[in-house]
């Protein structure tokens, strides 16, 4: 039996709601299926700036009444950006809901994009920027894109460039949005206590007059992609390195046992492979981790750690015999049998945060056109077999196949 229920206003826009009876807190959100990647040359970085200034007025509120809207009320409204999707979603007592919903709402389909705003925002993004470069464990994830993506827009760094920030005016936010909104690839999502007929309702008030909007979209597909290694000296004291390969889309079956892979190799447990030779065996990380992004037509299956420079070399040698190890031998039954409980019992631990469940709802409907079950997701990695994971090593953990980045100390 379904846990979720789904209604389709006459706009387009779809509403998801799950009702949770032992919670007194609402989630909602409006997900949006542009990012990053829909910018042409001259808008990097204006999805990102677009989910900042939504926060800076409205037709009918200023920018200090939508941030204490909610704060005022005990309630958290927030927003994202990816290369894919941009996000307005706010938690609150369930009796305010409809207030929520009032002002997502509002900011998402009445910004004004004040020009004085504007000037003050670029400031703020500039330091944001700064932030990151200064943090040399979340720039190379940036940079790592970049070198895999090398002249496509998954690439670009979703910060923007300094000068395409200090290059933006009001008609570029609402030429970006006449291009790319489109409202049936817009989700209203929503986790509560309250019942399905009740969120329909009040929701309706606030999105069901929005108008019918129709952009045509075209994006560009990810094509030819090469190995490459890239070496850059910093001033920083450790050395970090990244590698990573071109993987499976958001819609491919093989991502089921991928996602299983990484999560032995390089998951959140303490158990993980990388961590037990890196860290335990040998001290040569505080963390290292293996990630899989998932995009419309590609995927990054990524591995990132940081180390002393001298270290460098041993432990990339240790990560690349940790992937071979998949490439060569299949895993036990009781191996795959121990990671596909693990990892089942970190998905239940995930759905018991009801503000990632509404958010994955969201993003679910938008890729898929439908929303599994917990049980459903369960069974598919239930049914996986060692040959699926041996498989899927083979084609993704191909020595030949990986980019490496690395970042080392000047001195």
């Amino acid at each position: 039996m379904k846990d979720y229920q789904i209604h389709t206003f006459p706009n387009g826009i779809r509403l998801v709601h799950r009702q949770v009876i032992n919670t007194k807190i609402a989630h909602c959100g409006i997900m949006l299926d542009i990012g990053s990647r829909d910018e042409n040359p001259s808008q990097k970085g204006l999805a990102h700036f677009w989910e900042h200034m939504a926060f800076k007025g409205t037709k009918k509120r200023k920018s200090y009444q939508i941030i204490n809207k909610l704060d005022a009320l005990g309630g958290e409204l927030n927003a994202y950006t990816t290369k894919e999707n941009i996000c307005f979603y706010a938690s609150v007592l369930s009796d305010h809901t409809a207030k929520a919903i009032d002002l997502i709402t509002d900011i998402t389909f009445n910004s004004v994009f004040p020009e004085q705003q504007i000037e003050k925002e670029k400031n703020v993004i500039l330091e944001e920027m700064a932030i990151y470069r200064d943090t040399p464990e979340d720039a190379i994830q940036d940079e790592f894109d970049q070198l895999v993506f090398s002249g496509h827009p998954l690439g670009i760094n979703i910060l923007g460039t300094r000068d395409s920030v200090l290059a933006f005016r009001k008609n570029d936010f609402l030429h970006f949005i006449r291009q790319n909104l489109n409202t049936d690839r817009l989700v209203f999502t929503s986790v509560s206590n309250l019942p399905f007929k009740k969120v329909l309702k009040t929701a309706e008030k606030f999105l069901g007059d929005i108008p019918e909007i129709s952009a045509p979209r075209d994006r560009q597909p990810f094509k030819h992609y090469v190995a490459k290694t890239k070496i850059e000296k910093k001033h920083i004291h450790q050395a970090h390195c990244g590698i990573g390969a071109i993987a499976y889309n958001n819609r491919d079956p093989k991502r089921i046992p991928l996602a299983l892979l990484l999560n032995i190799l390089g998951g959140p447990a303490m158990n993980s492979r990388l961590n037990l030779m890196l860290r335990e065996k040998h001290g040569l990380v505080y963390s290292i981790d293996a990630n899989y992004a998932a995009y419309y037509d590609t995927g990054l299956m990524s591995i990132f750690f940081g180390t002393e420079k001298q270290n460098l070399h041993r432990s990339v040698e240790l990560v690349l015999r940790e992937l071979k190890k998949f490439t060569q031998k299949p895993l036990g039954t009781g191996q795959l049998h121990t990671a596909k409980e693990q990892y089942i019992g970190q998905m239940a631990m995930a759905e018991e945060n009801n503000a990632s469940l509404m958010l994955m709802m969201g993003k679910s409907l938008l890729v898929h056109d439908k929303i599994e079950t917990f049980e459903e997701v369960s069974n598919k990695f239930r049914s996986l077999t060692t040959d699926d994971l041996y498989d899927v090593a083979n084609e993704v953990f191909d020595e030949n196949n990986l980019s490496f980045l690395y970042f080392v100390p000047k001195d």
